[in-house]
């Protein structure tokens, strides 16, 4: 008995061994599938991966933003159209090796090739979207948007970025890297763990697998079933822009914008086609200029326009003022860090209600130089066409024998500045280099006090001249990552380099230059304006953040009338405006208003570029187009934009305005 009841029976003992060899377990099923996909499977792993990662740290910057987002059912649109987005970006990164290893995986030839290549390629891919994705939070402070064009065009200035990027933000560089080195080392281990170079299935069931892959790629990366692929229009469902845009990830919207810039689509992509006939005879419509002074068929909108000032042409000055919202200025109901502009305000033609056309310095150069409307593309400072035989106030100005000049207090060349001006009429460029003296340089280059300085050394010798001259002079303290000298302003906050402290520090140096301008033998012959390119941080939770567009805008000067002027206006209006006070008349194509003239409330506009979406504002409301959508109208009070029934006509004079700029600039109209 006792004999018998021993458990290391042989007989039970292989039987239980049977029972497990019959049994197919989860690891089993797991190792039998790797061994029919063989090198596919490093594929399959490093995808999932990937889309784990990038629904993580699109979680993570709900979570973040999560004051934005109003119900649950915004969280689910964004996550769940957030994976459809995933998908579609990895099946397009993945679509590559894919196919390379279907070709080994049906002919079993190159596997030694095959590895070293695929480990490259995944490495690189995984580092790429962790990487775009650790700098997200970054560009969201910056720009209230995901990564897209705004990226790529400042890695063409590594010099400048890098410095700034080095003074002001060290510590997302430290976490940048350090998550690139902890993603090398995961990613190396992860595919030297799920690397099968065999493959245990017949070639019938390979080439089966094959197609089923190739379709499941297809169908991952188009993402519809419809007449057009995926894009950002179709998971667009909040007027919150930055709620659309956590549904992309960074890397596709980078993407993204790098293919839109390649293109330089026209406007008509975005909103729809319409008539050239219609469209100039609704942007002329809206001008002050009869009709019958439109005598140009080659050039449409080439009117003559006759100045309101007829004495000896004054000198022109426009001191172009980086990132200075509105919100900023205490005279327009902003934070009290501008006294020196609250003060000049007073002094000169104040206006109270002006706009800018855009969120990028380029954008305002282009309003303000060439009064050209604002379209999705880039802007015409940047553009083929434009760089040569496009019309500016500094070509117009040379023409009437004026010295034209662009002072910067970085290098000229950079966001294409210099090529441009060049092209178009500046005749002298003066940029860090040709400076005198530069007391304190931050990352961007000379503070705006060295900038003003030189300035006042130009306006001196040009005023020995005969001739008026004309100068841009383009500030950059008040640009992150926010440097300036010590000592020179009591800090609005108590740590130093931040955007309120710049934007004081650049309104010091501002009224110590006027102060020294208003005792020159210059100033009783010169127009000075004070503009903002635009405000510095353009967000917020609408289709358009309209408060963000918001400038200030004086005009100074012997002669001007002090007076505060609360018409609808947009940067637009400036240069044809700062024409007429100087007394130059002159055929031109520019569409904006000489508001020394009466400006009729039904003719009162501004128009501003946010990303893809366009806004224009009359007195009474706003048209807001958006890429593929219906034209949608709002009230604008108190800093909200509150939906109303469309007004007719409005949608198509909206349209009619940005389609325009495509067409000018596509056809050479701008001449």
């Amino acid at each position: 008995m006792i004999i018998n009841n021993k458990p290391n029976s042989g007989i039970n003992l292989g039987g239980y061994s049977m029972l497990l060899s019959q049994v197919d377990l989860p690891s089993n099923r797991l190792q039998k599938l790797k061994n029919w996909l063989g090198p596919l499977w490093v594929t399959v792993i490093f995808f999932l991966i990937s889309l784990f990662i990038l629904s993580a740290f699109r979680l993570g910057l709900v979570i973040w933003q999560s004051e934005r987002i109003e119900n649950v059912t915004n969280f689910r649109m964004i996550m769940t159209n957030g994976v459809r987005v995933d998908i579609s970006s990895l099946s397009y990164i993945f679509s590559i090796p894919l196919l390379i290893s279907l070709v080994f995986y049906i002919s079993r030839k190159g596997s030694q090739l095959l590895s070293k290549s695929l480990l490259v390629w995944y490495v690189i891919s995984l580092c790429l979207l962790v990487y775009l994705e650790v700098i997200t939070p970054t560009f969201i402070l910056e720009y209230d948007l995901r990564p897209n064009r705004l990226l790529i065009e400042y890695l063409i200035y590594p010099k400048e970025v890098f410095s700034m990027l080095w003074t002001g933000y060290k510590f997302e560089i430290f976490i940048s890297f350090l998550a690139l080195v902890l993603t090398v080392i995961a990613a190396f281990k992860l595919f030297r763990a799920n690397w099968i170079p065999c493959i245990d299935i017949d070639v019938k069931y390979r080439v089966i697998v094959s197609i089923a892959l190739i379709l499941a790629l297809f169908l991952g990366a188009r993402s519809s079933l419809g007449h057009r692929p995926l894009n950002p229009a179709m998971v667009s469902f909040s007027t919150d822009h930055l709620l659309n845009d956590l549904t992309l990830n960074s890397i596709y919207s980078t993407v993204f914008a790098l293919k839109q810039m390649g293109l330089e689509n026209s406007s008509e992509k975005y909103y729809g086609k319409m008539a050239q006939d219609k469209i100039i005879e609704l942007v002329k419509a809206n001008t002050l200029t009869n009709n019958k002074a439109f005598t140009s068929e080659e050039f449409p909108t080439r009117a003559m326009k006759k100045s309101s000032y007829s004495g000896k042409p004054k000198n022109l000055v426009i001191l172009l003022q980086e990132s200075l919202g509105a919100r900023f200025v205490g005279e327009l109901g902003g934070l009290p860090l501008t006294p020196n502009l609250d003060k000049l305000m007073a002094e000169g033609w104040n206006f109270t209600n002006l706009y800018a056309t855009g969120t990028r310095s380029v954008r305002g150069i282009e309003a303000l130089i060439t009064g050209f409307t604002p379209t999705p593309s880039r802007s015409v400072v940047k553009l083929d066409k434009s760089q040569r035989d496009f019309f500016t106030i500094a070509k117009l100005l040379g023409q009437n024998g004026y010295n034209t000049q662009f002072i910067y207090g970085g290098e000229s060349h950079f966001d294409n500045m210099k090529s441009f001006f060049l092209g178009n009429g500046f005749s002298d460029i003066v940029d860090l280099d040709d400076f005198e003296k530069v007391d304190f340089e931050g990352s961007w280059g000379a503070s705006d006090e060295d900038l003003y300085d030189q300035a006042h050394i130009e306006f001196n010798k040009l005023n020995q001249h005969d001739s008026p001259f004309f100068s841009l002079v383009f500030t950059s303290s008040n640009h992150s990552p926010f440097e300036y000298p010590d000592g020179k302003i009591h800090q609005y906050d108590k740590e130093k380099n931040t955007r309120n402290n710049a934007a004081k520090y650049s309104d010091y140096a501002l009224g110590k230059f006027i102060k020294k301008a208003k005792s020159s033998s210059y100033w009783q012959d010169t127009v000075f304006l004070i503009v903002a390119d635009h405000d510095s941080r353009v967000a917020g939770a609408s289709l358009v953040p309209i408060e963000r567009f918001r400038i200030p805008g004086v005009i100074l000067g012997d002669g001007i009338i002090a007076k505060s002027d609360d018409r609808l206006v947009s940067q637009i209006d400036l240069p044809p405006t700062l024409l007429s006070l100087i007394g130059i008349s002159g055929s031109t194509p520019m569409l904006g208003h000489d508001l020394t003239q009466h400006i009729p409330e039904s003719k009162q506009r501004a128009m501003m570029q946010y990303d893809k979406n366009f806004a224009y504002m009359t007195p009474d409301s706003v048209t807001i187009l958006q890429p593929n959508k219906n034209a949608r109208a709002f009230k604008f009070k108190k800093n909200l934009l509150i939906e109303t029934p469309i007004k007719n006509g409005m949608a198509e004079q909206a349209k009619a305005v940005v389609l325009f700029g495509s067409l000018a600039y596509k056809n050479q109209w701008y001449q």
